[in-house]
């Protein structure tokens, strides 16, 4: 499985960018997507979780309402768009492709449960 992101950069706070995961290598309809992140000196924090095959999203607590997890089967890539961003929004997002072996908002923000991880972007939100 390969995962490649894309769209990092630097935002002033309260701007918007939108990170971009291209996937190839794997049968994906049946698998999930997730966004997370690390700060420096922080571990990795899930951010956004979506399946290929529907259903709702998932959300970190601290994106609900700002972040919105996409995803475009035909491309097979999914995006993050992030808007109102914030300066603790500052950090490296790895995409990363799960398992496939269960569901729901708790299974897709455990990190473990995914096997396949991009290269990370950086995103720094400051003035």
């Amino acid at each position: 499985v390969q995962l490649v992101e894309s769209g990092g950069g630097l935002v002033q706070p309260g701007g918007s960018l939108r990170l971009s995961c291209a996937a190839s290598g794997r049968t994906f309809s049946s698998y999930g997507m997730g966004w997370f992140r690390q700060a420096p000196g922080k571990e990795r924090e899930f951010v956004a979780g979506i399946r290929w095959s529907g259903g709702l999203p998932y959300y970190a607590d601290s994106v609900k309402g700002r972040f919105t997890i996409s995803r475009d089967n035909a491309k097979i890539t999914v995006y993050l768009q992030m808007n109102s961003l914030k300066p603790e929004d500052t950090a490296v997002y790895y995409c990363a492709a799960d398992r496939g072996y269960g569901s729901g908002s708790y299974y897709y923000s455990r990190s473990g449960n995914y096997d396949a991880w991009g290269q990370g972007t950086q995103v720094t939100v400051s003035s």
